[in-house]
């Protein structure tokens, strides 16, 4: 299909490029960028008067629920979810139920996926069996299945023996290791230790749980040479660590959730449920230090952090309930919310939602996605054009995803999806104005 983008802001971080011109689409791919090529019929033409036209979003965690918990998520709609938040890739954990050990289950996914023609799904395969943390998973074949990588979820893995031999293979062959830093038995509470932890009696998690795991973390990669990255920075000591890793030469990067970006432990209110997450919410300092480090490059990636849950599992006393919350149609807004606040501008928070994401993936995306998180002439035209003037309110009710769970319920964020081009078709479009 010939599509043909009129009058649009182009913004592309990867190239500093910005500049307000055409794009012109076909066959998948961007033919050219600022003026359409002599011959061109357009079978659609889009007016993008007022809106920016950027590439599409990478999102490196998102919990598409499918299969097992399908009555929390299912593909249809945590890919929709996906395409009207301008997420045009997407990274999967791989704590599903079954666990995506076998490369079978990674092929179904990705087959149920690519039927959908929404966004581009990349699954991350366990790390050791069934994510118990003692036999480690056929890599070779997992990452033939289409994994882009390995880790544990949300189960850290205790014996730091199975560790290191993951990251020995992992580097024989060129894979990276995608790890939540949490010592396992320091991180088994349910809030951030501190004076509110202890104020309303919640167990609490210390900034030690993920300092002690990235000092093993490290260690480890001294001695084996591997690739490692670090998924939901959430303290100022783990910011200040990851800095000094990355300045001594280990091959690190890392991310921080949209949570964690902009709340404290004080968003737990009185027991507030929807604050319930992993990792835990922190103090102001916490928080300050994470945008601090997302601004100078520390971080690499801002993510959704998407975990849809449903009610039965969300109502429940804090300590009860479900840890997680929807996140890929917050995901833009937040990023622009947080460029604005810190004063980083547009395009840095553009860069940490596409070209910078998309870096850490690497050469696992394939040829195909070569040009991901970028606008390029030949490249893939996955693209997101949203209106930046236009603010909405969070409405769990009206939010796509399965999940309608936020702490972000009721606020007003910045910048609204217009439409979300996949693979040079389009996979949502949304131009009424409220």
């Amino acid at each position: 299909m010939k599509i043909l983008i009129k009058n649009g802001r182009v913004l592309d971080p990867a190239r500093n490029f910005d500049e307000i011109c055409d794009v012109a689409l076909a066959a998948g791919r961007v033919v050219s960028l600022r003026r359409a090529p002599e011959g061109f019929n357009p079978a659609k033409v889009i007016d993008a008067s007022g809106c920016i036209v950027a590439p599409g979003l990478v999102d490196l965690t998102a919990r598409l629920r499918e299969p097992g918990y399908e009555h929390e998520g299912m593909l249809e709609s945590e890919l929709a979810a996906a395409v009207a938040g301008g997420v045009t890739s997407l990274v999967c954990p791989p704590d599903t139920d079954p666990v995506l050990d076998e490369p079978g289950l990674v092929e179904m996914l990705k087959y149920r996926a690519e039927k959908l023609h929404q966004s581009r799904v990349f699954p991350l395969g366990a790390l050791t069996r069934g994510l118990a943390g003692e036999v480690l998973t056929e890599m070779a074949e997992l990452t033939e299945s289409g994994c882009v990588g390995f880790g544990q979820a949300e189960v850290p893995l205790a014996n730091t023996q199975v560790l290191q031999r993951a990251l020995q293979y992992a580097a024989t062959y060129g894979y990276t290791v995608w790890l939540r830093p949490q010592e396992l038995h320091l991180g088994k509470g349910v809030a951030a230790s501190g004076p509110l932890a202890t104020r309303l009696g919640l167990s609490g998690v210390p900034v030690a749980a993920e300092t002690i795991a990235l000092h093993t973390i490290f260690e480890l990669m001294r001695a084996t040479g591997a690739r490692v990255h670090l998924c939901r920075i959430s303290s100022a000591a783990g910011v200040q660590l990851v800095r000094q890793a990355k300045q001594e030469g280990l091959l690190v990067s890392c991310d921080v959730s949209i949570n964690s970006l902009h709340l404290t432990d004080v968003d737990i209110g009185y027991f507030d449920s929807r604050a319930r997450l992993n990792p835990p919410l922190r103090q102001q300092r916490d928080r300050d230090a994470l945008r601090d480090g997302l601004a100078d490059s520390t971080i690499d990636a801002l993510v959704s952090d998407h975990t849809p849950v449903d009610a039965d599992d969300k109502t429940l006393p804090f300590a009860e309930a479900e840890p997680g919350a929807t996140g890929l149609e917050l995901l833009l807004s937040l990023a622009l919310k947080w460029g604005q606040e810190s004063g980083v501008g547009l395009m840095r928070a553009l860069s940490v939602l596409t070209c910078e994401p998309a870096r850490v993936l690497g050469a696992s995306l394939g040829t195909l996605q070569a040009s991901a998180g970028q606008l390029v002439d030949g490249g893939v035209a996955d693209l997101c054009i949203f209106d930046p003037q236009d603010a909405w309110e969070v409405k769990p009710g009206a939010l796509r995803s399965q999940g309608k769970h936020t702490p972000f319920a009721g606020h007003e964020l910045p910048g609204r999806v217009r439409c979300t081009i996949v693979g040079g078709q389009i996979a949502y479009e949304g131009w009424e104005r409220t």
